[in-house]
């Protein structure tokens, strides 16, 4: 794919089979460009035939792209699979380097974590540090840690299920957002692997399915999506490597029903700090809550029609000005433009794109 002097280009993770919530009609990882001077996404390409490569990481340089296979077999082994590819930084193009195992079931969440790649099972309740190898391909297993545990939603929480694996950018340790046991694990990775620090796990709210994490500039306070509560959690550090719980705030307007018709989706910061943005699926909408950092709390401010159906991932483009959403069941991208004063989302375009589960903007 190459890219136009006046767009930025965009990666675009998709779903290429059927499973039990998604009918994939993708071919693999895809890109496009963003028009910044009028809003449109426009060549949407096909960069790289894989399967299910429903989320996706760029190391630092944005020459190396590594996809989740979000699968229950792969490579005629049981469990899901990772794939590692080279990015030319002036076409686009997407080399395949190699693949591997994610040494757990239907991986959904990956980053790059130094020289490691961070990886969340989420059907096995898992977590996997990859070593990652001076040619940005996938090497040895460098650590991993099965989850163990339960909340009380009979059906998504009868067991583990880790929907992401981050860096924290302040302390450097890993954070381990577990949706099946309403909980949030802090690890070190070091040299001997992930090892869980001692009275640091973060229990949310019994039920609230927490999702992903999303980081204020301040580094103090962050943010956490709740899939099965549709609730924002405000946490704020604390001594230890803590994580103090400072406030709850529903991510649907007043009078939205709740639980089984709305799953809350992805969580973004705007640069500035005031506001942070959730995708309701179900609703299918975005909205955007007002930081007070000296309470500190979240107030709902404005909700906007997505413009499509299960906003299952959004972005911020480069200049900040808008968010683009990737829908996955209406198989579309819609580009909003976003205002903070006042707080207010307004539809600016519609392209159709198989089955999009992520977006990022990619050098």
């Amino acid at each position: 794919m190459a890219m136009s002097h006046s767009g930025h280009n965009l990666l675009i993770g998709t779903y290429t089979e059927t499973l039990d919530f998604v009918t994939g009609n993708a071919d693999g990882v895809t890109g496009a460009v963003y028009d910044p001077r009028t809003g449109q996404v426009h060549d949407v390409t096909v960069l790289a035939p894989t399967r299910n490569p429903s989320f996706l990481a760029l190391d630092a340089d944005g020459t190396r792209l590594y996809a989740v296979n979000e699968t229950h077999t792969f490579s005629g082994q049981p469990g899901g699979g990772l794939t590692a590819f080279a990015r030319d930084l002036r076409t686009g193009a997407l080399r395949q380097l190699n693949t591997r195992s994610s040494a757990g079931v239907a991986p959904c969440y990956l980053s790059v974590d130094g020289r490691d790649l961070l990886v969340a099972n989420y059907d096995s309740g898992s977590v996997t540090a990859i070593a990652l190898q001076p040619d940005g391909s996938l090497g040895p297993q460098h650590g991993h840690d099965q989850h163990a545990g339960s909340s009380v939603h009979p059906e998504r929480q009868a067991g583990p299920h880790v929907h992401m694996a981050c860096p924290d950018p302040v302390t450097g340790d890993v954070l381990v957002v577990d949706l099946g046991m309403d909980a949030i694990f802090t690890y070190q990775l070091t040299e001997a692997g992930l090892t869980e620090r001692p009275g640091t796990r973060f229990a949310a709210p019994p039920g609230a399915g927490p999702r992903h994490i999303a980081f204020h500039p301040d580094g103090q306070h962050l943010f956490v999506v709740c899939e099965l509560g549709s609730v924002v959690l405000t946490l704020r550090r604390a001594a230890g490597g803590r994580l103090d719980l400072a406030h709850v705030a529903s991510t649907l307007p007043a009078g939205a029903e709740s639980g089984p018709a709305n799953l809350a989706g992805g969580i973004r910061v705007t640069p500035s700090g005031r506001h942070v943005l959730v995708s309701n699926r179900g609703q299918d909408s975005l909205v955007m809550l007002r930081f007070d950092p000296g309470t500190p709390s979240l107030t709902l401010v404005h909700s906007q029609p997505s413009g499509g159906e299960c906003p299952r991932d959004f972005c911020l483009t480069p200049e900040a000005d808008r968010v683009i959403v990737a829908h996955q069941d209406s198989r579309d991208l819609v580009v909003m433009d976003l205002s903070e004063d006042p707080a207010q989302l307004t539809l600016v375009s519609r392209t159709e794109v198989p089955t999009p589960s992520c977006v990022l903007f990619a050098p």
